[in-house]
């Protein structure tokens, strides 16, 4: 193996990791980790990651970059496994990790392609510490963007992601600063023959007109929304400096269920953020069946350096743990109830490399053994075994 490279964390660093393996092409005998930062436990995750790849590669070259080499450089770059870092906002510069070019052949891609279009945020909330890893916000510019696509279209991409930090932020440092829509309905119009187009984590109170229209009419969208929600209570969601009410979060998701009903739920959600007590833990459980939450990311917080937050009074740490661990057997109770609705239904699967694959809606659903990945097969599930449809 001449390059590896080991993502952790959100679908940006999957983006940026194919990215990287064209600039890499000529790497000899590297391992590059682009690590993550956004829980004190993704940091554990990483430096299990830097570890295990060097015991896996003795002899290789192990680069870090990414958030954690960033929030945590110090203690990172003084791990006796690390023989460097890249600068997260570097790491997209070939001269950054000073390797020859070499031509090679391009590898294909088997499902999905991921656009990074959007990097950074402009937001203070008070427990993220991803602004000091990221940076300030920057926007792809839409004919770069549409450059992107053509290339993961080329390279036979099914279905393409829309990918960033804080997506619904892209365009505000562009000339006439164009909202999200802008830049979907381009995609859409330039690529007629994509068939499916799918959008990472957005902030609801951000989603401009153009866009909530794609999303609860156009059809090559995917009827599949990530909320950045946070929690369910609204005074835990000021102390957090978010910019939605509860009541946001609830009349985004109704005005788009009543014109596009089949549209599934996903939202990030934190357990136990300073002061919160039981009625507020209450609220973020009971939003979870409010909303229909069925792709439930929950989190369990942990304070990061240097963040408001962390200044907060703190809840217990086995009190966290077990908020989260009750906030995710509520989001597979709702996703269980949702997956029975399927039953018997048609849906669009596109295949991935491990004998499953993913609707429009983000079910995930087995597929058999001999199923080409990047392909689109349509499916009538019959039975749920292991929280897949089958």
């Amino acid at each position: 193996m001449s390059i590896e490279i080991i993502s952790l964390g959100c679908r940006l660093n999957l983006a940026e990791a194919e990215r990287m393996r064209g600039l890499l092409a000529g790497a000899d005998d590297l391992v590059v980790i682009n690590s993550c930062a956004v829980t004190a436990e993704a940091v554990r995750q990483t430096r299990q990651a830097i570890r295990r790849a060097r015991r896996a590669r003795p002899d290789a070259r192990l680069l870090v970059t990414g958030c954690a080499a960033e929030v945590e450089r110090d203690a990172i770059a003084g791990m006796p496994e690390v023989d460097g870092l890249i600068a997260n906002a570097a790491k997209l510069d070939a001269r950054s990790w000073n390797v020859a070019a070499r031509a090679g052949p391009v590898q294909p891609l088997h499902s999905r392609g991921f656009v990074a279009v959007q990097n950074g945020c402009d937001h203070a909330c008070t427990f993220c510490v991803i602004p000091q890893g990221r940076g300030p916000s920057r926007s792809l510019a839409v004919t770069e963007v549409l450059r992107e696509v053509e290339r993961d279209l080329a390279r036979g991409a099914a279905e393409i992601v829309l990918t960033g930090v804080d997506l619904t932020s892209w365009g505000r440092d562009l000339p006439e600063a164009p909202a999200l829509g802008v830049l979907v309905a381009a995609v859409l119009e330039a690529f007629p023959q994509l068939a499916r187009l799918r959008l990472s984590s957005l902030d609801g109170v951000e989603i401009d007109g153009l866009l909530l229209e794609l999303l609860a009419g156009e059809a090559r969208v995917m009827p599949h929304l990530h909320l950045s929600l946070q929690h369910g209570h609204d005074l835990v969601l000021k102390r957090m400096k978010r910019r939605h009410s509860r009541a946001d979060a609830v009349r985004l998701v109704q005005t788009l269920r009543a014109r596009r009903p089949e549209l599934a739920l996903g939202a990030d959600l934190i357990a136990g953020f300073p002061t919160e007590d039981d009625a507020m833990h209450a609220a973020n459980l009971s939003i979870v069946e409010e909303l229909g939450i069925v792709h439930g990311h929950v989190f369990p917080y942990s304070p990061r350096p240097g963040t408001p937050a962390a200044r907060m009074p703190q809840v217990p740490a086995p009190v966290v743990k077990a908020r989260a661990a009750e906030l995710r057997r509520r989001v597979a109770q709702v996703r269980e109830a949702w997956l029975e609705t399927l039953i018997g239904q048609e849906l669009d699967v596109l295949a991935e490399r491990d004998g499953t694959g993913h609707a429009g809606n983000f079910a995930r659903v087995a597929l058999p053994a001999d199923t080409a990945p990047g392909t689109l097969v349509r499916v009538v599930p019959q039975v749920i075994q292991e929280g897949l449809l089958r």
